[in-house]
């Protein structure tokens, strides 16, 4: 028996205007099959847990680095 699959989350390369991404909802919403498309609005919280994972990354190259001097 195959799995059966209800929908995708698109994850765009940077965050845009509302404005600038109506050429890229459009061309979703022509897709076959696709019912329904929402925007997903930037948030304080996405910001810190970027800002997060960057500081994450960073010190795991430090310490990887510092280990091998």
């Amino acid at each position: 028996m195959t799995d059966r699959i209800k929908g995708f989350t698109v994850t765009l390369d940077q965050d845009y205007r509302d404005d600038d991404v109506e050429n890229i909802l459009n061309a979703v919403r022509m897709i076959k099959g696709v019912t329904h498309v929402e925007p997903s609005i930037t948030t304080a919280e996405d910001h810190m847990n970027r800002e997060r994972i960057r500081i994450e990354l960073q010190n795991e190259i430090f310490n990887t680095l510092s280990k091998h001097v």
